[in-house]
């Protein structure tokens, strides 16, 4: 069958600990609250699309461990396709361990473990899910190879829109994704260090969609949080979208409710302006910092008012 969105990235774990400081080299402190959540960009961005009411799967690996086989039983509860998930033996899942402070502050290790392992053949193998879909998500939190290999085949192979979110930021990033990718998304920290331009306002992120458009892009989203997002490129103009102020309070995964619900309305509404999907997305988001936690936080389409949907 015809998916609307399939996502090719990560998985990680979160082990949250909340204390009231952080503590100092061999310290012991005592903490107020533990949670495990499910995160990663790439399986971020998939739930945010699937809860909106698109058909999505994931191509990703986690390890063949407790982890593992538990994010999995929670991909299928949310409806996601997890075919394409291996549990990769020798490796653990990607684990993320984060204390946080009473301030907000934090402290973060992360192993990426199997998501270092992801490569151009698990997408090979998934190809008939990957040609037949509407839209292909990407982000660099998984091998960069595996990426850009994935995204020549799409291309030669006449496949679909693809959407790559420069996150996290790779400085001197091989061109050649640039190239491949129909739409390129960056919050203002991967524009500036990927085109070199500094990201404080909408003029100066225009800035960078010219300079970014020169070194290959095709279409540039920039985020610029409370300042909405601009956009440009391939017969676009440029472009300012605000945002909606809110009082944010958790905006873990906003990012991820962004590109997933993007992916949503390119796939699934591409009737409508460029300027009025990104407006969509954006409101989206917008509604995902008003929930604690990062998957959990991401809005159900029945939750949402019917205009973004019409």
């Amino acid at each position: 069958e015809q998916l609307d969105v399939v996502v090719f990235g990560s998985c990680m774990i979160d082990l949250l600990c909340y204390a009231p400081r952080l503590p100092n080299v061999g310290e012991t402190i005592h903490g107020t609250h533990f949670e495990i959540g499910n995160g990663g960009k790439g399986a971020n961005q998939c739930v945010a699309a699937a809860k909106l009411g698109a058909s999505t799967a994931l191509i990703a690996r986690l390890g063949d461990d407790y982890f593992g086989k538990n994010y999995v039983q929670n991909l299928k509860l949310i409806g996601v396709n997890t075919d394409c998930v291996a549990l990769t033996e020798g490796v653990s899942s990607g684990m993320a361990q984060i204390t946080v402070s009473e301030k907000g502050e934090n402290h973060i290790v992360i192993v990426a473990g199997a998501n270092n392992k992801l490569c151009f053949e698990d997408a090979n193998k998934c190809g008939n899910v990957l040609l037949k879909a509407k839209v292909v998500l990407f982000q660099l939190e998984t091998p960069l190879r595996a990426t850009i290999d994935t995204l020549r085949y799409l291309r030669k192979n006449d496949g679909p829109m693809t959407i790559v979110n420069a996150a996290p930021a790779i400085p001197d990033v091989d061109e050649e994704l640039f190239k491949l990718a129909h739409i390129m998304c960056f919050n203002e920290t991967e524009a500036e260090v990927l085109s070199g331009v500094k990201v404080t306002s909408v003029k100066e992120a225009f800035d960078a969609i010219t300079s970014l458009i020169s070194m290959g892009c095709n279409i540039v989203v920039i985020t610029l949080g409370a300042q909405g997002s601009v956009f440009g490129g391939e017969g676009l103009t440029y472009e300012h979208v605000p945002t909606d102020k809110v009082d944010a309070i958790d905006s873990t995964g906003a990012g991820d409710a962004f590109l997933g619900a993007l992916a949503y309305y390119v796939g699934k509404m591409p009737h409508i302006s460029f300027h009025e999907k990104i407006r969509r997305a954006s409101k989206v988001a917008t509604y995902s910092v008003l929930c604690k936690g990062t998957q959990t936080s991401f809005p159900l389409k029945s939750s949402l008012p019917n205009d973004l949907f019409e």
